[in-house]
């Protein structure tokens, strides 16, 4: 197995190993990534969540991961940090994927099979989602999720400074990104201190 760019113990790696082995069975019958993504499974959404760690705030407690789908970044998140997620997630057959992973992997995390509007959680002080929705979009569900002095961080793809440009309009924030190592093309967003316009 080639090592992943992101220290992780080898007790995580197993998880993870696992995590990505529950993907593959399940993907037969629910679309949890696309066919052609099954090959590269590890490097383009393991290894993309991963690479959000670095970016994460070191002492948050807990997290919500909006729209978790197969589990990227929130359920990989969970198990790498073993800090507690919860993962919201509408759709029943993927909310009962990540309630199997979560088990199997024993990753700190809590499923909520609700639309992201419909959810009542406590704020936290991360709120985390991929490939879910624009960033004026994101902002509108994620900051009323967001505990005071928070932070989002969201991997976005090569359209993420024209999402800056009009999320600006609704909100005020401070904006740190990075580029992504595995995607020269894609970025890592980390926002705080939002407020609407």
């Amino acid at each position: 197995m080639k090592p992943a760019p992101f220290a992780v113990s080898r007790e995580t790696t197993d998880r993870l190993d696992r995590f990505l082995t529950l993907v593959l069975a399940w993907n037969r019958t629910i679309n949890l990534v696309g066919k052609q993504d099954e090959g590269q499974l590890r490097q383009r959404h393991l290894e993309d969540s991963l690479g959000l760690l670095p970016h994460l705030p070191p002492d948050f407690e807990r997290a919500i991961d909006l729209g978790s789908g197969g589990g990227f970044p929130g359920l990989v998140l969970a198990i790498a940090t073993g800090r507690h997620f919860d993962l919201v997630e509408a759709d029943q057959r993927k909310a009962a994927f990540l309630r199997e992973a979560a088990r199997i992997t024993e990753a700190p995390a809590t499923v909520h099979a609700v639309r992201i509007e419909a959810v009542r959680l406590a704020p936290a002080p991360l709120v985390t989602a991929r490939a879910l929705a624009p960033l004026p979009v994101l902002l509108g569900w994620a900051v009323p999720l967001l505990a005071p002095g928070g932070v989002c961080v969201f991997p976005k793809g090569r359209t993420a400074e024209e999402e800056l440009t009009r999320a600006r309009r609704q909100w005020h924030m401070r904006v740190e990104q990075w580029s992504n190592p595995l995607a020269p093309d894609a970025r890592i967003l980390r926002l705080s201190e939002i407020a609407r316009v």
